[in-house]
């Protein structure tokens, strides 16, 4: 008998969206060398979170996030992030100082079976496995705690929050795994602020500004002065006053239809039958309507474009082992749901 897979349901979207982009990632193991930032700053706020919710230390929590970012100074898009994880997670303790959940399990992984609803019979290729950012319970009633970052929350948003199937197909492994009946999710919803820090006037900036400013006046003068960069503490308590501000922070709770359960079972059985004869025929086809999901091209457009081309691979990618995620101590698969 072959050796089973291990798979996730994030292998399975990829596969189901683009089968090219699953074999890059999940048989060829390669990844970009550079991370999509909005990614890497949602997996570091999910370890912020991990670390309050177990322990609700927030001193601990601030203090993970400058160790995250150590060359703050230096680089821009550290001292940006560093400044935003900060006012977030200042403002999320403030906003939330008591839960109405109790913690049963933070970080919390699974495997099982990949089974066919309609006979029983188990897949001998696959399994799958997973990660939920938490276990709650409320009213006597068990959820599952997701958490999510987002540009803003409007009823779109919360709309589309019923096509998140990952998390509620996790939900049915979790209950056979522990034996629990799981209600429903609780999405805990983090808003990034859009502020950014004031970088001031150049002279010559300074100086055409000013120009401008006589060139309009009656008088032929100005007393203008030179716009300085917005120092750090000044930039701190302006992002944490427009934590302040209502829909920065937003619990949606969706409860879990049985029905629901059954679907997503038969799906996953369907596409590891796909999976199984695309291996087995190599016919691995791109879906070039995803080459630019999300408003940017595909971690793999440039890899599909040069028909994988070694050089690019060698330039632009690294071999690492599948299911990261699943380690200890990491974020939930990078992939955005939205």
């Amino acid at each position: 008998m072959s050796e089973l897979m291990t798979t996730t349901y994030s292998m399975w979207r990829m596969f189901r969206n683009c089968r090219m982009a699953c074999k890059w990632r999940y048989i060829d193991e390669l990844v970009p060398l550079e991370r999509d930032p909005n990614l890497a700053f949602g997996s570091v706020i999910h370890d912020c979170l991990e670390c309050w919710h177990g322990e609700r230390d927030l001193a601990k929590v601030l203090d993970h996030i400058d160790r995250t970012y150590p060359n703050r100074a230096q680089d821009d898009h550290q001292q940006a992030d560093w400044h935003l994880a900060r006012a977030m997670m200042s403002a999320y303790a403030e906003h939330y100082p008591a839960e109405a959940f109790e913690v049963v399990a933070l970080e919390k992984t699974f495997e099982g079976p990949i089974v066919n609803p309609a006979t029983g019979a188990t897949s001998r290729s696959f399994i799958l496995a997973g990660k939920v950012d938490g276990i709650v319970r409320q009213d006597g009633q068990y959820f599952l705690l997701e958490h999510k970052t987002a540009s803003q929350i409007d009823a779109s948003y919360l709309e589309r929050l019923w096509t998140d199937f990952q998390i509620i197909l996790y939900a049915w492994y979790l209950e056979q795994t522990l034996g629990i009946t799981v209600s429903g999710i609780i999405y805990n919803v983090l808003v990034k602020a859009k502020l950014r820090q004031g970088k001031g006037e150049t002279e010559a900036e300074f100086e055409a500004r000013r120009a401008e400013l006589i060139a309009k006046s009656k008088t032929g003068k100005s007393s203008a002065k030179r716009k300085l960069p917005e120092d750090d503490d000044t930039f701190q308590q302006r992002l944490q006053e427009k934590y302040l501000e209502t829909g920065m922070f937003h619990r949606e709770v969706l409860y879990i239809s049985r029905d629901q359960f059954e679907e997503l079972r038969a799906e996953l059985w369907e596409l590891s039958k796909a999976m199984l004869d695309a291996r087995r025929r190599d016919t691995f086809y791109r879906n070039t309507s995803y080459c630019f999901q999300y408003g940017r091209p595909c971690a793999y457009f440039q890899l599909c474009r040069s028909g994988g081309n070694p050089n690019v691979i060698e330039n632009h990618f690294q071999r690492i082992a599948p299911h990261e995620e699943l380690r200890d101590g990491a974020g939930e698969d990078a992939a955005p749901v939205f």
